[in-house]
């Protein structure tokens, strides 16, 4: 039998933090394995090729977890599946400071992906429920503490290892402030992982409407631009736009400064413009940058048109996954894994398939397709319901 809530889901300031900090502590284990990226690739001698597959492992991992996490966080809760998940990046941090043979580190980073996987859609269930409660928007502040816990993981992470710590010594620190940041949230974390104590259907007969799957898509393509700027941008910037290579890393960071800013003040955006205008508005940002990107010349604009996309793609997500856990079609953690997942393979099929499209033509086509893309979103905009 499905947990469900009964009279326990109310806002209070404790779930709101205790939401932020889940969130917080997910990003800061992604950004610490950033940081630990150059490290693992000396230990292993893996060469470009290599390192991608291993990537490939984590987002496999990832994606792996998120599809059965729906059911998963039905039966057992968001705080149970979120504490395993967690538990289980914690595990895995030495073996990824360490591990030195690629066959088990690729093994030690799909479970680390399964843990991250599962951490992702369980706060964003819990984020969603929290928020149906509250009489303001929430989801794009609890979003922007992710990017928060990512950069100061990176960044923690880069200056302990800069100081002198080794790689092992330093995931002990984050694995330490992890727990105590979780242990902190635990009893405001929700035991259940949907509001309906009776359900007209059991979860295997849940079927996704035509808003849900739309929902989908639109953060598929979402997902698909920032992929693109992560994976596509420095080669761009260095290749077609005459940017130092040691620079490369700039159309990303910009990127992703915008996009923070922006979802740290998405919520009193949302309240202002309301739902489908931020979805509207994000969309024409993003189709606006990428287009920047490409036709005019010069890096600079280019990283101005960077910057414009992520500041258009930063609040989409959020709003999309506050938008799926309100459908009635399907339990909230059944219609937010779903969004979420599929939402996920963006990520992953993303910058895949624009090497593809830049193979056949160039980059300047593919982020044109992608600037196309965001058209669905603008127009997917109208037909969802708020």
């Amino acid at each position: 039998m499905l947990l469900s809530m009964t009279t326990d889901l109310s806002d209070s300031k404790g779930k709101r933090v205790a939401t932020r900090a889940i969130f917080f502590v997910t990003g800061l284990a992604m950004g610490l394995w950033a940081a630990l990226v150059p490290y693992a690739q000396l230990r292993t001698a893996a060469a470009a090729g290599d390192l991608g597959l291993l990537l490939l492992c984590l987002g496999s991992g990832s994606l792996l977890a998120m599809l059965g996490s729906g059911r998963l966080i039905g039966h057992f809760g968001c705080r149970a599946i979120i504490l395993f998940a967690v538990a289980l990046f914690c595990l895995l941090f030495p073996a990824l400071a360490t591990v030195s043979d690629i066959h088990w580190l690729a093994v030690s980073l799909f479970l680390f992906g399964m843990g991250i996987g599962l951490a992702d859609v369980a706060m964003n269930v819990q984020g969603s429920l929290i928020e149906q409660v509250s009489a303001r928007p929430l989801m794009s502040g609890f979003h922007s503490l992710y990017s928060v816990g990512g950069i100061a993981g990176a960044g923690g992470g880069s200056l302990l290892l800069g100081s002198g710590l080794s790689p092992l010594a330093s995931t002990f620190s984050a694995i330490a402030l992890v727990l105590i940041i979780t242990g902190l949230s635990f009893k405001q974390l929700l035991p259940f992982g949907n509001h309906n104590a009776d359900q007209a259907k059991p979860a295997t007969q849940a079927r996704p409407n035509f808003r849900l799957m739309l929902m989908a898509a639109m953060a598929m393509i979402c997902f698909m631009a920032e992929g693109a700027v992560l994976d596509w941008g420095g080669v761009f910037l260095t290749q077609d736009r005459g940017l130092a290579v040691e620079h490369a890393g700039w159309g990303f960071a910009l990127f992703a400064v915008t996009m923070s800013l922006m979802r740290l003040t998405g919520d009193a955006v949302v309240s202002v413009l309301g739902r489908q205008r931020v979805l509207i508005v994000g969309s024409i940002f993003g189709i606006m940058g990428y287009l920047l990107v490409v036709i005019l010349p010069g890096w600079h604009l280019s990283l101005l048109g960077f910057a414009l996309v992520g500041a258009g793609a930063a609040n989409i997500v959020p709003v999309l996954i506050t938008l799926a856990g309100q459908e009635k079609v399907m339990p909230v953690n059944m219609s937010v894994a779903m969004v979420a997942t599929l939402g996920y393979l963006g990520v992953l099929g993303g910058p895949a398939i624009i090497g593809y499209i830049a193979h056949r033509s160039s980059l300047a086509v593919a982020f044109s397709a992608v600037a196309i893309l965001f058209l669905i979103i603008t127009l997917g905009a109208f037909k969802l319901k708020y």
